[in-house]
């Protein structure tokens, strides 16, 4: 006998033909449903929500009322291409939460990976990519072409930069503009937001032993609050350290293209403007 319950959908929600409803679905009342959407097993719409667009929403997801997922992009060059959406598995989306489609000129495709929640009132733009168990606390906005590492923590009020890359595991305080990529384990925090530390309490959540967290402390510390010259105290790090899986994620990360420039601490740049 199957365990998966019997698929319900409430009399006002509307549903158009070509829609794919996963077994054991739950469509709540007032629901929109566009025809390219497919809702997999389990997934639970509470009320009032919209889905729209070519949109993969994963198995035991939950979207909340008044969300919105896979509407148009706020670009004014899309013209309504086919892009994509995809929900992964277990994502908790929450009240107002807005989710726009990819755009031709991005990626054509905006994802949110698994075991993500986005509490209420967020918004993720176009073409945006966050990995699984990404949390965004309320009211964070993030502009097209975001990409946010597995595990990352989003501050309630925060604004990112499109473009901008947050890494793994790092934590973005809240009410802070983020205007450049963000290494991973790192925390940041201001109105234009600095680095400000190492995400300990990331770390130890993640399971990383007291040894693992020791290492890239002293990586951080070295990389962006000593003094002397920036790109110097890297290739100290890198000497030193860059077999450590830890730091050679942080460097690798460093070392990969950006259209944003990397968020450093204000001290780290007095001594370099200094040296």
């Amino acid at each position: 006998m199957s365990d998966i319950r019997p698929t319900q959908i409430h009399p006002t929600a509307i549903i158009a033909p070509g829609a794919v409803i996963g077994a054991g679905a739950e469509i709540g009342p007032f629901c929109t449903i566009g025809p390219d959407v497919r809702i997999g097993d389990g997934v639970r719409l509470v009320s009032h929500v919209v889905v729209d667009g070519h949109t993969v929403v994963g198995d035991g997801a939950q979207l909340f009322p008044f969300c919105t997922v896979g509407m148009a992009p706020q670009d004014l060059k899309y013209r309504g291409e086919p892009t994509r959406t995809e929900i992964g598995p277990r994502t908790l989306i929450r009240e107002h939460v807005s989710i726009h489609r990819g755009t031709p000129g991005g990626r054509g495709l905006t994802s949110i990976g698994a075991d993500c929640m986005l509490m209420a009132v967020t918004h993720v733009a176009h073409d945006c990519a966050l990995g699984n168990g990404v949390v965004v606390a309320n009211n964070a906005v993030m502009g097209g072409h975001v990409v946010i590492g597995d595990n990352a923590v989003i501050g309630g009020a925060a604004a990112i930069h499109q473009f901008v890359r947050i890494g793994r595991a790092a934590m973005i305080g809240g009410v802070s503009g983020v205007e450049a990529d963000v290494v991973p384990f790192g925390m940041v925090i201001g109105n234009r937001g600095r680095l400000s530390g190492l995400n300990v309490i990331g770390l130890r959540r993640r399971g990383f032993d007291r040894a693992q967290i020791h290492a890239v402390r002293a990586a951080f510390h070295e990389m962006f609050w000593s003094p002397g010259v920036f790109a110097a105290r890297v290739a100290a790090v890198r000497a030193r350290s860059g077999d450590d899986p830890l730091i050679g994620e942080i460097l690798a990360f460093m070392d990969a293209p950006s259209k944003r420039g990397l968020i450093r601490s204000g001290v780290a740049a007095q001594d370099d403007s200094a040296g």
